[in-house]
């Protein structure tokens, strides 16, 4: 079975691992209220979704 001759450098080690990140999740506002919501979800806020209400408001 194979193995490596070699220990990998921690150097060389990072640099596989740059592109090992998480990217930022987008957001848009929503049209009713503006609050800031996850594309294709229902606003939290105002629980309205696509143009019409699918839930209570949350009243906190």
């Amino acid at each position: 079975m194979p193995v490596p001759k070699r220990r990998t450098s921690s150097t060389r080690r990072d640099k596989r691992r740059t592109h090992w990140k998480l990217e930022a999740g987008s957001t848009s506002n929503c049209p009713q209220c503006g609050e800031p919501r996850l594309p294709h979800r229902i606003c939290k806020h105002c629980g309205f979704y696509d143009g019409r209400q699918v839930v209570e408001a949350r009243t906190e």
